[in-house]
């Protein structure tokens, strides 16, 4: 987290959190939701326009990437400052890239060591790491093809509706806010 977030948060402590305002698509794109685009439904509703804008701004995107973390609960949020501003997932809190080398990074750049590989019953592949759990980049399955041949990642199969629970991640902390405001 960058020191001038936290300085923010120890100056203001109790700005309130903010939720269905950012998302993660499954390709590690971010996206912004303003009023209008949440009335026409969840971010991974596949409804048109529901995702909001593509964020764009290169610094803005590598602030965000700095500053993306989960709470205690699985819900992965981006410090803004003071405000904690959650973010709904379209799949998975993180989205990795596979390099030629067959390394692992996060969509933040971050560099991550494969712990398990998951198939899901749609064929998409997912790897548990010392970072997390998240979805391979759709670019990069014939790369991860190459680690699955070579014996370095071996899939198990999964449904993908036991993901979020197995490994404690919330796809939607607006949906899960609103239940508790209840």
């Amino acid at each position: 987290m960058d020191d001038i977030v936290r300085q923010a948060i120890a100056k203001w402590p109790h700005v309130p959190h903010c939720y269905g305002w950012l998302g993660l698509d499954a390709r590690g794109n971010w996206y912004m939701r303003d009023d209008r685009t949440q009335a026409l439904g969840a971010f991974a509703s596949g409804v048109a326009g529901a995702r909001g804008s593509l964020l764009r701004h290169d610094k803005l995107v590598d602030f965000i990437h700095r500053n993306y973390e989960s709470d205690a609960q699985g819900q992965w949020f981006f410090q803004n400052g003071p405000q904690r501003v959650y973010v709904e997932l379209e799949a998975t809190p993180l989205v990795w890239r596979v390099g030629g080398d067959l390394a692992v990074a996060a969509h933040t750049g971050r560099p991550a060591r494969p712990q398990r590989c998951v198939l899901d019953e749609h064929g998409r592949l997912y790897l548990d790491t010392d970072l997390g759990f998240g979805l391979v980049h759709t670019q990069d399955v014939a790369l991860a093809a190459e680690a699955i041949e070579q014996g370095l990642w071996v899939p198990q199969d999964m449904a993908t509706h036991e993901l979020p629970a197995r490994f404690g991640y919330v796809r939607s902390p607006a949906a899960r806010q609103a239940l508790q405001n209840q």
